[in-house]
């Protein structure tokens, strides 16, 4: 394999992303730009993503942020070996905005496309700044998302367990909003905790009689919900301490389950545990992970914080893995608001039935 150089694109939610990474033929990853534009302040006053003010925001930025990220990395468009674009999950009118970027790029210069599931760009992000070998176990955390896979090469996924209802980042940001925080909450949350008891309240522990390793955040969410509204100024940084930790206990507890799981066919040596998502980045959450694969003899590994968030330069290398094997896509490659990593076990064992109202519906 020759060294290959890809433009990666993401747009799936509220972040406008462009980047150029260079996968070397033997395996060594060089980020040669990343470019993030924030849509914070657009979306602050409603306290939460506007998808139609997000894919408004994403039109008008794509072309200076791919433009930017181009420059960066002084490499020219003809050394572009291919274009990678996150083509779903997300917010399906940003999702089309990024991917139709990617195919005009595609087509004008000649270049292979690589719809990209953006799950996948956060399943590599680690390997942007480290070797690390496939097979590993992956906990997938983030605000739209929380899944523990056993990764064995590129698009061999295997969900182990999944949230029955809201992602733990989604969690933090719906209690932080509760506490009277700004937008994005769990930044602000995790701030707060800093200067909390995390024993202060005693807050609900999901699916414990329950096997296997789901995650199940709504009745904290409820909880939490219930006692801001009545706890006082002086009780809330307590109160935000004991979500996290409460938060940082359950999803350790369901990576110990899928570790011994996976431990009984894994050797000592290839024994590889990977966090990734915008949660990774949390000071607590990581702690007591490593913590965990410390105790159970698990390598640790994250991305750095800059990469733990949504970025086009863990799209760009996931594009490039697949474009080394040869698997590349089609201009009608279609923008998918749903796209599992396992598509057996979302077959066989859908954790959202069509239909269904509540968080998901």
């Amino acid at each position: 394999m020759s060294d290959l150089t890809v433009l990666g694109v993401e747009t799936s939610c509220d972040e406008t992303a462009a980047a150029v990474v260079r996968l070397s033929a033997d395996g060594g990853v060089t980020v040669l730009s990343s470019v993030v534009g924030l849509q914070t302040e657009a979306h602050a006053p409603f306290g939460g993503v506007v998808p139609e003010i997000a894919a408004r925001a994403h039109v008008e930025a794509i072309d200076a942020i791919a433009a930017e990220a181009m420059a960066r990395a002084g490499t020219g468009w003809g050394a572009l070996s291919g274009v990678a674009a996150t083509a779903g999950p997300g917010l399906i009118g940003g999702v089309m905005v990024g991917l139709s970027f990617g195919k005009a790029v595609a087509l004008a210069r000649g270049l292979p496309l690589v719809a990209v599931n953006h799950l996948e760009g956060h399943a590599v992000s680690a390997r942007l700044a480290a070797r690390i070998d496939y097979p590993f176990l992956l906990l997938l955390v983030s605000g739209g998302h929380c899944q523990l896979l056993r990764v064995d090469g590129v698009g061999a996924c295997t969900r182990l367990g999944s949230t029955i209802d809201d992602a733990a980042g989604e969690a933090f940001d719906k209690i932080a909003k509760s506490l009277g925080l700004p937008y994005p909450g769990g930044p602000a949350l995790e701030r707060l905790a800093a200067s909390g008891d995390p024993g202060a309240f005693d807050l609900p522990r999901a699916l414990l009689g329950r096997p296997g390793c789901d995650f199940s955040f709504s009745g904290l969410k409820t909880a939490a919900a219930r006692l801001a509204a009545t706890c006082g100024e002086a009780s809330r940084a307590d109160l935000a301490a004991s979500v996290q930790a409460a938060i940082a206990r359950q999803l350790a507890e369901r990576t110990r389950r899928a570790m011994t799981a996976c431990a009984q066919d894994l050797p000592p040596g290839e024994r590889r545990f990977v966090v990734a998502g915008g949660v990774a980045a949390n000071g607590a959450v990581r702690a007591a992970l490593q913590d965990l694969a410390s105790e159970l003899g698990w390598s640790f590994h994250a991305p750095p914080l800059a990469y733990c968030t949504d970025n086009a330069a863990m799209i760009a290398l996931a594009g490039a893995e697949r474009l080394a094997l040869g698997l590349t896509d089609p201009l009608s490659a279609p923008a998918r608001p749903r796209w599992p990593l396992d598509l057996a076990a979302a077959a066989e064992r859908p954790t959202h039935i069509p239909g269904r109202k509540g968080a998901k519906a």
